[in-house]
């Protein structure tokens, strides 16, 4: 059926296109009104010429003005910037109050009485001394920016030679466990190379690189406790192209132990390391994202997890009710998980984020009093088994 001249679709003007065109084209209206200027100057028309010279102007600084407000945001938040205004904002009340209270009264006197001897000895004495001073403090803000800007470039530094060695570090890493054909080939004397040589490397690089080392670790599985050949100590494959993870009685191809021990991990991103009952016992986890991550058997205690984001991280294996934290001393059951849990004693749980509720459940049985105090809402429902 035919459509009627209502239902047909109403076609916008041109001009109004054009100019919705023009709004999204500011190099092009700057070239229109340059245009314009250029045309009204060349024919002497001294009021277009004011007119377009105006909207020139307007145009020109509405595409100069938010980029320079930006770099001009960005250098009056630097600390050094703040300091350098504090400084003059400082001699300037000086002067300013000193004025007010007529304390130069007396060398406005002597300029006024016209004695140009006095007026000599002044200008030689008092502000000769003052404009020492004023000389000394400009040296000084260039001296300070100078340390600034070498501070700069020593932080970008050793950024670039930080990279450098973690780079390193996982080239190592994979040259001394994989054979040519890029398979597993760990003998007990390759892991304890390996285990050295990140000791060695923690040491001397920050939380961000520690984060990134552990990332690359755990994505490759070289965390994680992998079943073994009982014969020759391999690793077995399990059909789908991965190693068989075995948490009862594998053995990963490095052990984390108490290298990250009270360390600062504040703020990183940690998201699906596999901890592998490695001891955090006092360490700086605020802020940090680990999301997807195991800490089961992992120990917590005295660690600070305030504003950790825990999205489907995993503190225990089984279920809330029958885990309970890892015991030396003791078997673990990962199906009913006893004996798999994290030790969560005196660790601080403050404003946890994405906290699901069997987590909370485990924290809040296992954290102790102090633990308990520092989880949102109330826990006075659920009892604590830590001090039984």
């Amino acid at each position: 059926m035919a459509a009627t001249p209502d239902d047909r679709p109403v076609l916008p003007f041109r001009s109004r296109a054009a100019l919705a065109r023009l709004q999204e084209l500011p190099a092009l209206q700057l070239l229109l009104a340059a245009t314009a200027t250029l045309a009204a100057l060349a024919l002497g028309w001294s009021w277009l010429a004011l007119l377009v010279g105006l909207v020139t102007l307007v145009l020109s600084l509405l595409q100069l003005l938010p980029p320079l407000w930006v770099v001009l945001r960005s250098r009056l938040e630097e600390p050094a910037t703040v300091q350098t205004l504090a400084l003059l904002g400082l001699v300037l009340g000086a002067v300013a109050i000193s004025v007010a209270l007529g304390w130069w009264e007396p060398l406005a006197a002597i300029y006024r009485s016209g004695d140009w001897n006095a007026i000599g000895a002044v200008g030689e004495g008092v502000i000769g001394a003052f404009g020492q001073i004023l000389v000394a403090f400009v040296a000084l803000t260039i001296a300070w920016r100078q340390f600034v800007v070498d501070q700069r470039l020593t932080t970008q530094q050793n950024r670039i030679t930080q990279a450098q060695t973690i780079d390193s570090f996982m080239q190592g890493i994979s040259e001394l466990i994989s054979d040519e054909d890029g398979l597993l080939e760990d003998w007990p004397l390759e892991r304890m190379l390996a285990e050295g040589r990140m000791a060695a490397v923690f040491g001397s690089i920050d939380g961000e690189g520690k984060a990134k080392i552990l990332r690359f670790l755990a994505h490759a599985r070289l965390l994680t406790p992998l079943r073994r050949d009982q014969r020759l100590g391999r690793a077995i494959l399990d059909g789908e192209g991965n190693y068989e993870v075995d948490r009862l009685d594998g053995v990963p191809v490095i052990c984390l132990h108490q290298m990250l021990r009270g360390v600062d991990l504040s703020g990183v991103d940690l998201r699906g390391v596999d901890f592998n009952g490695a001891d955090l016992g006092g360490a700086n986890l605020r802020g940090a994202d680990l999301s997807d991550a195991n800490l089961a058997g992992a120990n917590l205690s005295g660690a600070d997890l305030d504003g950790v984001r825990l999205e489907r991280t995993r503190f225990f294996y089984g279920t809330a009710e029958a885990a309970t934290p890892v015991d030396p001393r003791s078997p673990q059951d990962f199906e009913s998980g006893v004996g798999t849990g994290a030790v969560v004693e005196n660790a601080n749980l403050s404003d946890l984020r994405q906290l699901e509720s069997e987590t909370r459940l485990y924290l809040a049985s296992w954290g102790g009093s102090r633990s308990r105090q520092s989880l949102a809402g109330s826990v006075k429902a659920i009892p604590s088994k830590l001090e039984r």
